[in-house]
């Protein structure tokens, strides 16, 4: 008996079949979003890098609506640092048109920034709770189709009407080879959830460090 792909895919149970078929699909979903990802957090980064030092310029000098107008670009808007402060700017003067004293535009700035962190972080974070998903339910799937394996090797005991290796091997390969299926699956998805969430955890820190520039530079506003 031979023991390629293609006759082993022949020899397959209709259970096993079916989680091999569903486990290449949550494969190709895990690699898809992590290139999506990745090509995301690279425009972020890019544009950020743009836009950051000419925001920080223009606030150093005062030039609060040219800021404000500039991280509003349509071209910035997949840039995380000019979302947090335009946020932050537009709250500042919003205040500032309603009558609000100093101290309560700085804390509508800073709840300003909050809200512009979360919402950007909610858009970096999409994919990554079905990553995590794929990766906790992998192994699982993967034991259905050794289910299917065992059942496919006691079937062949019972039309040979012999327990020897031969009427059982091919279930028992197939139970194997759909679990490490499983595995490997699980391993890429948990590899690609990791790698993703570091990076998320990095964007995170910056903008909460464009959040307290921001409001630093307000409280210096006001001391002025």
């Amino acid at each position: 008996m031979q023991f390629g792909l293609m006759e082993m895919w022949t020899a397959m149970a209709f259970m096993a079949k079916a989680v091999s078929i569903l486990l290449i699909i949550l494969s190709i979903i895990s690699i898809y979003y992590f290139i999506e990802r990745q090509v995301v957090f690279a425009r972020a980064k890019s544009k950020s890098k743009q836009v950051a030092p000419k925001l920080a310029q223009l606030l150093k000098e005062g030039k609060v609506k040219e800021a404000l107008t500039l991280a509003t670009k349509k071209e910035y808007k997949v840039s995380h640092l000019a979302c947090v402060t335009a946020a932050g700017i537009t709250e500042f003067l919003e205040g500032k048109d309603v009558g609000l004293s100093i101290e309560q535009q700085i804390e509508t700035a800073q709840r300003g920034c909050d809200r512009a962190q979360n919402i950007f972080n909610q858009e970096l974070r999409k994919g990554l709770h079905t990553l995590a998903t794929i990766a906790t339910s992998s192994p699982f799937i993967g034991l259905f189709g050794t289910i299917g394996g065992i059942i496919n090797a006691f079937r062949g005991m019972a039309l040979t009407g012999s327990g020897g290796i031969g009427a059982v091997s091919q279930g028992i390969a197939e139970a194997l080879v759909t679990t490490a299926f499983g595995i490997g699956v699980a391993i890429i998805a948990l590899w690609c959830h990791s790698m993703l969430t570091t990076k998320v955890e990095t964007f995170e820190a910056e903008m909460s460090n464009t959040t307290s520039q921001v409001i630093d530079f307000f409280v210096r506003k006001e001391k002025a």
